[in-house]
């Protein structure tokens, strides 16, 4: 399992760490799913900085994964889905930009990308798996021979091996691990030493965390440790795992963040349109990203009314009622 940094209070800046712990051609795991928690004020922070050739990795992902596509910030990606949902069944910036030739996509099932995580986590080289032998993902790779071995890419995509504890034989894929430089998680809570608290599904976040070297934790809440100790079985991740604490109220809008707010429809439907061309999107960046510095800027011009209309109702932990089209 990869060691962090110690430490007292991590607490700081989304700037202070985006500079710190992350840099040109890493390896980013992105948490969250679609149109659910993605870590978005540290996704803008990587794109106001110019961050660029990353390799961004996630099972099934959607804002944060188009908005840095977008932004000129993506070299290559290995994934499942990227989408949101009804708002864009394949994620805009995303689409086109694998339609030009412009990115480099490898994709896996969702559960193999959940079994690739679980093997970095564990600190495996692979994991065997049977799913997939009847799929295309078998035979079509995304990667070229020249990018493989290279870096963090597998010398192979996948590969068929026999079962060694079969009476009969039988095959069995070898899923390479993934071990991230750097996973980024949206959480509703996290104390000054880094433990977090994740209420809801948590999606492939915890692999994703024990898999990478470094972890950056946004958060909506920083609370004290006592509040977290009460009922330690709700924690998520332990101190010793998180690098940075960035406190980020509405830190995934425009999705949602369980207990805490929905997703936003009007900014996503306004997001559709802006992506959809290259010129339009320039003036998405411009005034949602270049032109907010900090996540108070950013809320300030989302404005308050629309904030309250997302909030989530206590004890459901989505908005009822609200209109969604």
């Amino acid at each position: 399992m990869p060691q962090h940094n110690g430490g007292d209070s991590k607490v700081m800046s989304a700037g202070e760490a985006v500079g710190r712990f992350i840099h040109d051609g890493d390896m980013v795991a992105l948490g969250g799913f679609t149109v659910t928690r993605n870590p978005m004020t540290l996704a803008r922070e990587i794109a106001r900085r110019g961050i660029q050739d990353l390799h961004l990795v996630a099972h099934s992902q959607g804002q944060a994964l188009d908005l840095l596509v977008g932004a000129g910030c993506v070299r290559r990606i290995e994934i499942a889905y990227g989408g949101n949902g009804r708002f864009a069944p394949t994620c805009i910036c995303f689409r086109r930009a694998v339609q030009e030739g412009r990115l480099e996509v490898e994709d896996y099932s969702n559960f193999q990308m959940s079994l690739r995580f679980l093997a970095g986590a564990l600190n495996l080289p692979f994991m065997p798996c049977r799913s997939g032998f009847a799929s295309d993902l078998l035979v079509h790779m995304g990667f070229g021979p020249e990018l493989r071995g290279q870096g963090k890419i597998p010398p192979h995509k996948m590969v068929v091996a026999d079962d060694p504890f079969s009476r009969q034989p039988e095959k069995v894929l070898l899923l390479p691990a993934l071990t991230p430089d750097v996973a980024l998680v949206h959480a509703q809570y996290a104390s000054a030493d880094g433990t977090v608290r994740i209420k809801g599904l948590t999606f492939l976040d915890l692999e994703q965390a024990r898999a990478a070297s470094r972890v950056i934790v946004s958060c909506e809440e920083i609370v004290p440790e006592s509040f977290l100790r009460q009922d330690p079985d709700q924690n998520s991740l332990p101190p010793f795992l998180v690098d940075a604490v960035v406190h980020a109220p509405f830190g995934a809008h425009p999705t949602a963040c369980h207990y805490f707010y929905d997703y936003d429809p009007r900014h996503l439907n306004m997001y559709r349109q802006e992506a959809g061309g290259d010129d339009s999107f320039r003036g998405y960046l411009d005034k949602w990203v270049t032109a907010c510095p900090s996540q108070e800027d950013y809320l300030a011009q989302v404005g308050a009314a629309d904030l309250m209309r997302i909030r989530a109702n206590s004890q459901a932990g989505y908005a009822p009622g609200l209109d969604r089209r």
